[in-house]
Order: C-alpha cells, then sequence, then structure tokens
C-alpha cells in the first residue's frame, strides 16, 4: 500500500520550493529580464547614457546579412551536432547492451567525457589537430592532405562540429542505454522466435520503445547545439577564419562583449531564445506524434 505524503499548510511546500525558486529567478528570470530590457535601448560602450529605441535594435539585427548567414550556420551546425551525438551515443548503447565481455569497463569510459568541460574538451581537439603540433595534424598533412582549421573554414566547421558532437555523446548514451535496459526481453525474444533478423528487430520492436527517450534527447541536443557549444567555439576557433565558425551564441558575444554593442547583443540574445522556444514548440508539436509512449 502506497503512503501519500499530505502537507497540511502551504508554509513547508513553499520553504522546499523556495531555494530553487531563488536560483531560477536570480540566474534565469533575472537576467532574461535585463536582456529584454536592454534590447529596447541604445547604450554608449561604457553605459554613461541611454536610449529608448523601441524596436530599432530588432530590425537592425534581422537585415544585417552577417546575423542571417550566422542564423543559417547555426542551423547547418546545431544539426550536423545533434545528429552525430545522437546517431553515435545510439550505437555505442547498443553495443554496450550486449552480453560481452568487460562491458561494465566499456560503459565507465563512455560515460567519462561527459565530466570533461567544452572549453577542456575543444582544447583536447586543439592539441589533436592543429596543423603544428596536432597529432592528426601532422598526420593529414604529412600524408599529402591539406589540413590548416585556422584558414580553411570548412575545416574549422567540421572541426568544432566533432568536438561538440562528442561532449555530447556520453550524455545521450547513458539516456539511451538506460532505454534499452528497460525494454522487456520478452518482446525481443518473442520477435526472434517469430522470425525478426537482429536489424529488422531493432527498427520495429527496440527503436519505437526507444522513441521518448530519443526524442527528449533530440530536444536537449539541439538546445546545447545553439546555447552550450560557446566554450567548444571559443577555445578551437573563436568565430573563425573569417567568420566561418560564428554562431549566434557567439555573434551575441562578440557584439556584446568584444564589440560593446549592448543593445544590438541583447537584441540578438531575446531573438535566440525565441528561435529556440519555437524550435521546441515545433519539435513538440509534430515530432512527439510520432513518439510511442
Amino acid at each position: 500500500m502506497e503512503k501519500k505524503v499530505i502537507f497540511k499548510g502551504w508554509a513547508l511546500p513553499l520553504a522546499l520550493l523556495l531555494p530553487q525558486l531563488v536560483i531560477t529567478g536570480i540566474f534565469f528570470f533575472w537576467p532574461a529580464g535585463q536582456a529584454v530590457y536592454q534590447s529596447f535601448l541604445r547604450e554608449d560602450a561604457f553605459g554613461l547614457s541611454r536610449q529608448f529605441v523601441g524596436f530599432e535594435n530588432f530590425a537592425d539585427v534581422l537585415s544585417d546579412p552577417t546575423w542571417l548567414d550566422a542564423l543559417w550556420r547555426t542551423g547547418f551546425f546545431s544539426a550536423s551536432v545533434a545528429f552525430l551525438a545522437l546517431s553515435v551515443a545510439l550505437f555505442l548503447a547498443v553495443q554496450a547492451d550486449k552480453h560481452i565481455r568487460g562491458a561494465n569497463a566499456y560503459k565507465t569510459l563512455l560515460i567519462w567525457p561527459y565530466a570533461v568541460a567544452p572549453a577542456i574538451a575543444a582544447v583536447l581537439w586543439l592539441f589533436m589537430f592543429h596543423p603544428n603540433i596536432g597529432l592528426f595534424g601532422r598526420m593529414l598533412n604529412g600524408m599529402g592532405i591539406p589540413w590548416n582549421y585556422k584558414l580553411n573554414g570548412d575545416q574549422a566547421m567540421l572541426l568544432i562540429i566533432l568536438a561538440s558532437a562528442w561532449k555530447q555523446v556520453s550524455y545521450n548514451f547513458i539516456f539511451f542505454l538506460a532505454g534499452l535496459q528497460s525494454i522487456p526481453r520478452s518482446v525481443l525474444e518473442a520477435a526472434a522466435i517469430d522470425g525478426a533478423r537482429p536489424a529488422r528487430r531493432f527498427w520495429t520492436v527496440v527503436f519505437p520503445l526507444l522513441s521518448p527517450t530519443a526524442f527528449f534527447l533530440l530536444v536537449v541536443n539541439l538546445v546545447y547545439a545553439f546555447f552550450d557549444t560557446f566554450g567548444v567555439i571559443h577555445a578551437l576557433t573563436q568565430g573563425g577564419p573569417g567568420k566561418a565558425t560564428e554562431t549566434l551564441i557567439y555573434r551575441v558575444y562578440t557584439d556584446g562583449v568584444m564589440n560593446l554593442n549592448l543593445g544590438s547583443s541583447a537584441a540578438q540574445s531575446v531573438i535566440l531564445m525565441i528561435l529556440v522556444i519555437a524550435l521546441t514548440m515545433v519539435q513538440f508539436r509534430f515530432i512527439e506524434r510520432k513518439v510511442h509512449y
């Protein structure tokens, strides 16, 4: 018989929720409110004077060709990171779920990269693919393949995609493995008795049952690619060469911190937040229909 916890008053539940509400208000709602407020202002670089300009900052941003280029670049980057991180993590989870020798060691090693900070992950990839000191960078140049991501925009984009996806694979792996282990073995055995081969069992039985986990991770990975990859980009390419790897989140930093254009930077952050919210709503509206709970 389940025991239900019933609070007689509202004071204790509020006291239990208050720490989280305070942290959320200070570190999320207050900065978000400040960004919205600053997006309607035009300030000098030192913050000594400000002028209310309404939606001029938004109009300037949306009509800027370089911002539109960054928008398409961010879309390609985010889709590539999400697809690569999810597909690799799913493959590794399927392999780790098999009855193989040393499976626990494999699982532990695959989880470790999640503890690495994005900037540190970028430095690891820098030491591997730097054209002069990197192991693989020097190997590629030695094989006659011209590799220099500091000068080649396509190579720089490829490198930050690989580094960002590698950082997220461990997170996805944990959820996929938990989802696979929650699938009843009797269902798989029944499919095997019916003559379904392993590939068919995966796509017709395993993946539909895994779809709630996959949908959740799709949302999380896209949000990660839009926001949390700043450290990877900053440590590896700093948005270069040129603007080949300047995504929307890095452009917010460039305009706000480096160029001290606070109004435009705030407007860009608000637009980015709206884009991510809209993208998440679209995913819940259309993609969730195909999820089997």
